[in-house]
């Protein structure tokens, strides 16, 4: 995931702890934007470390996390997210094939 990517939210399910220090919570359905990708704390997994990718979202701002020495906005798991793939416009598609054919004397379309 990347900043800029259009993502779609796939779980909303937040304990009550959660519900209590965020402002805004993302709704499972509902389309967002990733403003920024952090590592998020690590934690341990079976004996090993594993860390986990944070996002926050340009439709969601929140307060500063309690626990982060440099308090940086509460964000939330990449794993609550699905990449939400984009169709390209279809008169983009059309321009484009009229574009290529113009090379070999076909028409443009205005």
């Amino acid at each position: 995931m990347i900043k800029g990517q259009k993502v779609v939210c796939i779980n909303d399910t937040f304990t009550t702890v959660i519900r209590a220090i965020y402002k805004q919570l993302p709704v499972k359905g509902n389309t967002y934007t990733i403003r920024e990708v952090f590592l998020g704390r690590e934690k341990v997994v079976k004996g090993g470390d594993s860390a986990t990718v944070g996002l926050l979202l340009t439709e969601l701002v929140n307060p500063p996390d309690p626990f982060h020495a440099g308090q940086q906005e509460l964000g939330f798991s990449s794993e609550r997210f699905a990449p939400l793939e984009e169709h390209p416009d279809e008169e983009a598609e059309v321009g484009e094939l009229i574009g290529a054919g113009a090379e070999k004397g076909g028409y443009w379309v205005n």
